[in-house]
């Protein structure tokens, strides 16, 4: 008996230490709430849930809220990810951060949708459709021309954990499936973002 209770507490044990940690449960309204995007646009999303293991090595779980037409290419993608055990800080709908993307990748959010145009133009942004995804932002910056850095106090150093470079496995997977990464831009780097037009 004792042998039995004992066997039962560590595969109990056992399955807590392996307990998926979850970061988002939104439901597919709570994940739009208050977005401004048109009916058209609403109608071509879904919410996905991907999973994924963070700097500690725990298991977690978040949701990407994206275009229907490319949702199947992240969800591939994040089984990569999580195959090869490569660090996510966080998945997570940006409506949890009233739609701001700077708030978003200053807490070093993974996101996709978000009804925005591109910073300093008129132009609808690939999020706004639901056809990019930004990707660990604070290890992944933006480097502007002019040696500007977003998010705020970030850096790209490519021997930290959770960083892209043109050889990672999933910036190949992406491109092999028609996605753009900023890492390869001229005119800055926008590491954390894939689109596929």
């Amino acid at each position: 008996m004792k042998v039995i209770t004992l066997m039962l507490s560590v595969l109990f044990l056992c399955g807590m230490n392996t307990a998926t940690i979850k970061d988002s449960s939104m439901t597919f309204e709570q994940s739009l709430e208050g977005t401004k995007a048109p009916k058209s646009i609403i109608d071509s999303l879904e919410i996905i849930t991907v999973e994924y293991y963070d700097a500690a090595g725990k298991l977690r779980s978040g949701q990407f809220v994206l275009n229907i037409a490319v949702a199947e290419d992240v969800k591939e993608g994040f089984e990569i990810l999580k195959r090869t055990k490569f660090p996510v800080a966080k998945v997570i709908p940006i409506v949890e951060f009233n739609w701001d993307d700077d708030a978003s990748m200053k807490a070093n959010n993974s996101s996709a949708f978000n009804y925005r145009f591109i910073a300093g133009t008129d132009r609808l942004s690939h999020h706004a459709t639901g056809r990019a995804i930004d990707i660990n932002p604070v290890q992944n910056p933006v480097i502007y021309g002019d040696g500007k850095i977003s998010p705020k106090g970030a850096k790209y150093n490519p021997k930290v954990p959770g960083t892209f470079t043109a050889d990672s496995e999933i910036v190949k997977f992406f491109k092999s499936r028609g996605w753009r990464w900023g890492g390869d831009w001229t005119s800055f780097k926008d590491y954390h973002h894939f689109d596929k037009p």
